[in-house]
């Protein structure tokens, strides 16, 4: 158990750290392979770099969240956010269900939802995004030069033609 949401629940009444501690308890127990940490302020369980289970404290009770959530196919776990994210509400330890808390467990350590690759994957289309809208104007640029360029060269070459320096004779050094 990290020692940091130890601290968290710490800092709570004694009925939602009691919670927290069941909670905790039971992540530890039926999601073994998941290692969790403080994450934006709330203990939050990670399976390589992806959440898939952690809790908050509200003002009355603890809210469990399952990162995956909504395709777990459970009614008793609301969907929260825009995302896959589903949620269920506990105001006291003995309202978890472990049975139901455990399938849950389960499925969040087999049903990931990759948020780090989709994350990866949204910030690769946004700089292609970008450096597709850069580009244009990077070659009109180019363009414009080189019909500038063009523009001078054809001036020079149709004026008049190329002199050759004349050679001067060297003349010997050292020599009165």
């Amino acid at each position: 158990m990290s020692d940091a949401i130890a601290d968290y629940a710490s800092k709570l009444d004694a009925q939602r750290a009691g919670v927290c501690a069941h909670l905790r308890d039971c992540i530890g127990e039926f999601l073994p392979q998941a290692t969790g940490k403080l994450w934006h302020a709330i203990p939050v369980w990670f399976i390589g770099e992806n959440p898939v289970v952690g809790y908050t404290a509200r003002k009355t009770g603890v809210m469990l969240m399952f990162w995956n959530g909504q395709h777990f196919g459970e009614p008793e776990l609301e969907a929260s956010g825009s995302f896959h994210m589903a949620q269920i509400a506990y105001n006291d330890a003995s309202e978890i269900d472990r049975a139901k808390l455990a399938g849950w467990l389960r499925k969040a350590g087999t049903s990931i939802w990759d948020l780090k690759g989709e994350r990866d994957a949204f910030v690769a289309k946004r700089r292609a995004k970008k450096a597709k809208a850069v580009a244009p104007g990077l070659k009109a640029a180019k363009a414009s030069k080189v019909r500038k360029v063009a523009k001078k060269a054809a001036r020079t070459s149709t004026t008049k033609p190329a002199k050759k320096a004349k050679r001067k004779p060297s003349r010997a050094r050292g020599k009165s």
